[in-house]
């Protein structure tokens, strides 16, 4: 639930196709982050909303957005063939935080992460660095099908933050896939989470978790 605090620095964002909430710092840093959803979600999904809330009490404004298939559909997964369009929706909302940024980092959870780093692998000029929350690193029960080939192409510095019971990908599993990625990456690991990574356990203190390891992965420019 937001704080009063929050909500006054809550505003709502629906142009240009771009549709989702921007949390404004109270003492901004300058820098601004654009978060998108998992698949069966949208920018309400707690865990968005938690991780805005974190970022603006640390001086970054984040923008949590609905991708172009929720903008379209509420409920159910997305289609293959909305990928490109969910990728084009994330370029859209990161040029729609630009001007309001020094630095820009661009993010996700689950789906919405996968398409994150797709888009980055191609037009790497669009955010500085990535945060990335249960990355989708092979569908349940199928490490055979794993979906790291644009990874070798990925040009931009990453934080993923993961669930130790993730069935998306276990640590050892990512811990090897992060060799394909030529830029720097770190892994935060979370004790006891699935691909949901926020629970009723760590709804406290996960989300400041997640900052300090995107602040140590990201330094702020003097």
């Amino acid at each position: 639930m937001l704080s009063r605090e929050s909500m006054s620095n809550l505003q709502w964002v629906g142009e240009s196709g771009v549709r989702g909430y921007l949390h404004s710092p109270a003492e901004p840093t300058g820098e601004a982050i654009v978060l998108s959803h998992g698949a069966g979600l949208n920018c309400q999904s707690p865990l968005l909303v938690a991780l805005a809330e974190a970022f603006s009490d640390a001086g970054i404004a984040a923008l949590r957005i609905d991708l172009p298939f929720r903008q379209v559909r509420p409920y159910g997964p997305p289609t293959p063939a909305a990928a490109t369009r969910d990728r084009e929706g994330i370029a859209k909302a990161l040029e729609f935080m630009r001007s309001r940024a020094k630095r820009l980092f661009a993010g996700g959870h689950s789906y919405g992460g996968r398409q994150t780093t797709m888009l980055l692998a191609e037009r790497p000029e669009l955010a500085s660095g990535l945060l990335l929350l249960s990355y989708p690193l092979h569908p349940p029960k199928r490490p055979d099908q794993p979906r790291t080939a644009h990874f070798p192409t990925l040009r931009t510095p990453a934080l993923f933050v993961h669930g130790r019971r993730d069935s998306l990908g276990s640590i050892e599993e990512m811990t090897v896939a992060l060799k394909l990625i030529a830029a720097a990456t770190r892994l935060l690991s979370v004790e006891g989470a699935g691909h949901e990574l926020l629970s009723a356990k760590n709804k406290n203190d996960l989300p400041q978790k997640v900052v300090q390891g995107f602040k140590m992965m990201f330094p702020a420019i003097s």
